[in-house]
């Protein structure tokens, strides 16, 4: 750990040039390893972000029938207390209607 440190610190030069060697030599090695779990955690990635996707499409769908459905429920509330004005109003006058002058 103490040479990473020194590489970092900007310490000696030749440790810095001996981990990039070393990387540069052991990349092909280690790359075959790396690539299936880098393509698993990937493949893991993809399907977390594709099933979220459709939960939220699900959530939206719901909220909008629930708005549509408030709304139904908000114009057929504004009908009746229109009709009931109405009905109201026709009380105060005679059966006949307005008697002509």
């Amino acid at each position: 750990m103490a040479i990473f440190e020194d590489a970092m610190k900007g310490g000696n030069i030749v440790t810095g040039l001996a981990i990039g060697v070393g990387v540069l030599l052991l990349s092909p090695l280690v790359k075959p390893l790396v690539r299936p779990v880098a393509k698993t955690v990937l493949k893991a990635g993809v399907a977390a972000y594709d099933q979220g996707r459709a939960a939220l499409a699900e959530l939206n769908e719901q909220a909008g029938d629930i708005v549509a459905e408030v709304r139904a429920e908000m114009e057929h509330e504004r009908h009746r207390a229109g009709n009931g004005a109405r009905h109201a109003a026709g009380e105060a006058q005679p059966q006949g209607g307005p008697m002509p002058s």
